[in-house]
C-alpha cells in the first residue's frame, strides 16, 4: 500500500511538472535554453518645429492595436513639455503642451516591438455607408466592376478580394484603366476602393502602416484598405489585393485623422527612424504572456527584484545537487559526512572553482584535524571543543586569504565563501571516525564528501540546467517526485555488488 501511494504521489509531481512545463515552453514560448535572443525592432518618430513664442500644442497619432506585434518599450521625449496620452477605440495620441515655445523645438517618440502571435483586436465598429453619387463617366465604370464582381464573390472577404483583383490585373478593361487614371498615388488609388465598396455598403477605411525593413532615417507609411464584414475588421493590400497586413509592417494609424497637428508653430518636420536589434528571448515572452492574461506571466521570477532572482538561481539549483547525493548515497553507496554538506560544498565551488575548491578544502580539513587531535588531549567538553575548532576554521580561511592574496592568486580569496560552520562539523566528525573506526574509514568517507561535492558541482554550474530551473521553477516538482520514487528503493548498492559477489554465485577470484 505503501509503495503504490508513493507511486500515485510522485507520477502526480511529475505529470504536473511536465506539463506546466510544457505549456510554457510550447503554448507560451519560453525558451528552453539559456541566452536566446530574438529580433526587437524599434521605430522613433521626431517631430521638428520652429515655435512662435507662444504656447504650442503638438499632437501626434500613436499605434493603437499591434496585430503579429509585442510592444515591449514605449517612450515620449520631449524638454519641460506636458503630455497626455488620449486613446478611443482604435485611434490613439499624444498630446505635448508647452506655455512657451521659440526657436527649434524637437520632440521624440519611440517604441520598441518584437514579432509575437498577439491576434488583432479592432475595436472600432463603423456604421454601414450610403452609396455615393458618382460622376459621369466614373458613375457608368464603377456599376459594370460592382456587377462583374458581384457574382464571382459570396461574402465581404471574397468580394473585396475579387475586386482588387480586378482593378490590378495586368490586362485592365476600359473601365478599370478609367479608374487607375483618375488615381495618382497609392493613398488616392485607396480612396477610389473605399468609394468603390461603398456602393455596395462594405464598411472601409484606410490603415497606415510603417515597414520594418533593415535601418532607415527616414521611412514612409504605406496605405492599406481595412474592410469590415460584420465582426471584424479585415487587411488588404490596395495594390495586389493580397489579404493580410505583411510581417514586415507595424499598424500606426486607422482612418482619416491626421497624423500629426502642430499649433503655435511653423515649418514642421516629421520623420520616422526605424532600426533592428536583439534582446533576451525571455523578457520577450514574459511580456507577450502577459499581454495574453496567462497567469505564468505575472508569476515569473523575472517579476522579482534583480538581487531576488540572482538569489532564486543559486537557491533553485541546490535540489538537483541534492538528488546527486541521493543518487550517490542510495544507489552508489558513497560515504559521505552529513547527509547535505557537499552541496553546501558545491555551492562554495561555484565561486572558487572546483580545483582551487578541492584544495583549499582538503588543505583547511587537514590542518584543522591535526590541530583537533591536539584538543582531544586538553580534554575539553564538546560545546567548548566545537567552538575551538570554528574559531581555528576561521582564522586559517583569513590566514589563506592574506597569503595568497600577498602572492597574486585571486582565486583563493573566495575561500570565505566556504560554510564555516559546516568545515567545523566536518573536522569533528572525521575526527571522532578516525578514533572509532580507524584512519581509512575517516579518509574514504573525507573523499567521499568531496566526489559528490564536485559531482554536485558539475550538475549545479551547468548553465542550461539554471535555466530551466529559473524559467521552470515547477521542475521542482519533478524533483520531488523522483526523490520519493528513489525513496522507495531497497536494493543492492552498486559498491555492495563485489561485498555480496558469493550470493549472486560468483566464484572468488
Amino acid at each position: 500500500m505503501r509503495n503504490f501511494a508513493v507511486l500515485v504521489w510522485a507520477a502526480i509531481l511529475i505529470a504536473a511538472g511536465l506539463g506546466i512545463c510544457a505549456y510554457k515552453a510550447v503554448r507560451l514560448g519560453m525558451p528552453i535554453k539559456a541566452d536566446q535572443d530574438t529580433a526587437v525592432w524599434t521605430v522613433q518618430a521626431r517631430i521638428g518645429f520652429q515655435g512662435e513664442g507662444g504656447p504650442a500644442i503638438v499632437d501626434l497619432a500613436l499605434p493603437s492595436v499591434l496585430p503579429a506585434f509585442t510592444k515591449l518599450d514605449e517612450h515620449f521625449i520631449a524638454n519641460r513639455y506636458g503630455m497626455a496620452v488620449d486613446e478611443a477605440g482604435d485611434q490613439r495620441k499624444v498630446q505635448w503642451v508647452k506655455r512657451r515655445a521659440r526657436g527649434d523645438e524637437t520632440l521624440y517618440y519611440r517604441i520598441s516591438v518584437a514579432a509575437s502571435e498577439q491576434p488583432a483586436h479592432w475595436r472600432d465598429q463603423p456604421a454601414l455607408p450610403s452609396p455615393p453619387d458618382y460622376a459621369e463617366p466614373y458613375a457608368t465604370a464603377i456599376r459594370a466592376i460592382i456587377s462583374d464582381v458581384r457574382e464571382q464573390s459570396a461574402d465581404v472577404f471574397t468580394y473585396t478580394r475579387a475586386l482588387l483583383r480586378q482593378l490590378n490585373t495586368p490586362q485592365p478593361n476600359q473601365n478599370v484603366a478609367l479608374l487607375r487614371a483618375r488615381a495618382q498615388s497609392p493613398q488616392e488609388w485607396a480612396h477610389q476602393v473605399i468609394d468603390i465598396l461603398k456602393g455596395v455598403r462594405i464598411p472601409a477605411r484606410i490603415l497606415w502602416a510603417l515597414p520594418l525593413e533593415g535601418a532607415t532615417n527616414d521611412t514612409r507609411m504605406v496605405p492599406f484598405l481595412q474592410v469590415h464584414n460584420g465582426k471584424t475588421w479585415l487587411v488588404f493590400d490596395p495594390a495586389t489585393g493580397d489579404p493580410g497586413l505583411p510581417a514586415s509592417f507595424i499598424p500606426w494609424r486607422t482612418g482619416e485623422i491626421p497624423l500629426y497637428t502642430v499649433t503655435g508653430g511653423h515649418d514642421v518636420d516629421l520623420k520616422f527612424s526605424v532600426t533592428r536589434g536583439h534582446r533576451e528571448l525571455l523578457e520577450v515572452v514574459r511580456r507577450d504572456a502577459q499581454l495574453k492574461g496567462s497567469i505564468f506571466g505575472d508569476l515569473s521570477l523575472l517579476s522579482l527584484p534583480v538581487h531576488s532572482q540572482n538569489v532564486y538561481r543559486v537557491l533553485l539549483m541546490v535540489p538537483l545537487g541534492a538528488l546527486v547525493v541521493v543518487l550517490m548515497r542510495t544507489f552508489v553507496g558513497v560515504s559521505t559526512f552529513g547527509t547535505f554538506m557537499p552541496v553546501l560544498i558545491a555551492l562554495a565551488f561555484r565561486e572558487t572553482q572546483l580545483l582551487w575548491g578541492i584544495a583549499l578544502f582538503s588543505m583547511i580539513v587537514s590542518i584543522g584535524l591535526m590541530l583537533r587531535f591536539y584538543l582531544e588531549r586538553l580534554r575539553l567538553l564538546l560545546v567548548p571543543r566545537l567552538t575551538a575548532i570554528l574559531i581555528i576554521v576561521v582564522g586559517l580561511m583569513l590566514l589563506t586569504s592574506l597569503l595568497t592574496n600577498k602572492l597574486g592568486v585571486e582565486r583563493t580569496l573566495s575561500v570565505a565563501l566556504f560554510p564555516m560552520v559546516i568545515l567545523a562539523m566536518t573536522i569533528e566528525r572525521m575526527s571522532i571516525t578516525w578514533e572509532e573506526s580507524g584512519a581509512r574509514d575517516a579518509i574514504l568517507n573525507g573523499l567521499g564528501s568531496l566526489l559528490v561535492a564536485s559531482l554536485s558541482y558539475l550538475v549545479m554550474n551547468q548553465r542550461d540546467l539554471e535555466h530551466l530551473m529559473f524559467v521552470f521553477p515547477e521542475l521542482l516538482l519533478v524533483a520531488l517526485g523522483l526523490s520519493l520514487l528513489m525513496g522507495r528503493y531497497t536494493g543492492y548498492r552498486l559498491s555492495e555488488l563485489r561485498r555480496f559477489r558469493d550470493f549472486r554465485g560468483t566464484p572468488r577470484a
